[in-house]
């Protein structure tokens, strides 16, 4: 039997367990264990974290016949407000549903630019305006998390249109995509501070967003300095390898598509690193770590 060395105030010794972990279940870390829960590792004391669906609520784990939430307005109606005070009271509020549906993290704000009315989900976004967006989600993002329940960034980024969202290629110049399309997300992350964020489906460049370097290694992490978890949305996970080097820590939902036997391969040709693998599990843990000790205190 393996016991996990403690730190104070009830937290792992990420370290530690990244040591004792076999490479699978390292792997195993880095994907859900089902459609809403991370994988656990029992043998080293890692818990399982519960995500659920918004964004104008707390759906809980069913999508029918589940327990009813309390629904707030939509993005759009709650961004016509221009009230940062009401956008924290509401974040609030769904930390507390959080609790009541036995989640630990929110997936939301969305913050996505209305390019088009036509978009088809235009109503979970704030608003064409890039700096309403970012500020109103980062007061949002604050009331969930002051409730010790994590909020998670989405859709990271372009994700603006319904239609072949998971293949639409977004060709976009670079001055446009830092002033329009990341700017909601770059105030967000600098005011709010989320635990994680979500990539999107779409491509940008050419590359799904899931994989692109660019996009979650040079500027999320780089330029921005974001050290919370990046996920990839439902099913949006497009690849092993390329997903890891370009620093996707979690591919949701469970069972893994591309990091089960695919990312043992990969490893094994070399194809994948161990470094990137350790990289991935070690920002779970990190948010697995602070999820469940805050669950324990509230």
């Amino acid at each position: 039997m393996v016991i996990v060395r403690q730190k104070s105030n009830n937290s792992m010794d990420i370290d530690y367990v990244i040591s004792e972990a076999t490479v699978r279940e390292k792997v195993q870390l880095t994907a859900g264990h089902d459609f809403w829960h991370t994988a656990p590792i029992p043998r080293l004391s890692v818990p399982s974290i519960k995500f659920s669906d918004g964004p104008n609520g707390v759906r809980g784990s069913k999508f029918f016949d589940s327990v009813p939430g309390v629904c707030i307005p939509c993005g759009s109606g709650l961004g016509a407000t221009w009230n940062k005070t009401l956008l924290k009271a509401a974040g609030v509020l769904l930390s507390q549903e959080c609790k009541v549906k036995g989640a630990h993290a929110w997936l939301g704000p969305t913050v996505n630019t209305h390019r088009s009315p036509l978009n088809g989900r235009g109503f979970e976004s704030f608003s064409e305006d890039p700096f309403l967006s970012g500020i109103l989600a980062a007061k949002i993002i604050e009331g969930v998390q002051s409730g010790g329940s994590a909020a998670v960034l989405k859709h990271f980024v372009a994700n603006d249109q319904e239609t072949e969202k998971r293949s639409v290629d977004v060709v976009i110049s670079d001055r446009a995509l830092r002033e329009i399309y990341l700017l909601p997300f770059q105030l967000a992350l600098r005011y709010g501070k989320p635990d994680a964020v979500m990539s999107s489906y779409n491509k940008v460049q050419g590359m799904h967003c899931s994989e692109s370097k660019n996009l979650l290694r040079d500027i999320l992490r780089t330029d921005w300095g974001f050290d919370g978890l990046i996920m990839s949305d439902w099913f949006g996970t497009c690849s092993t390898d390329a997903a890891f080097a370009a620093g996707l820590d979690l591919e949701m939902p469970g069972p893994s598509l591309h990091r089960s036997t695919a990312a043992l391969l990969a490893l094994s040709i070399g194809k994948l690193q161990m470094k990137d693998v350790d990289a991935a599990a070690s920002n779970v843990l990190r948010f697995v770590q602070k999820l469940s000790r805050q669950s324990s205190e509230r």
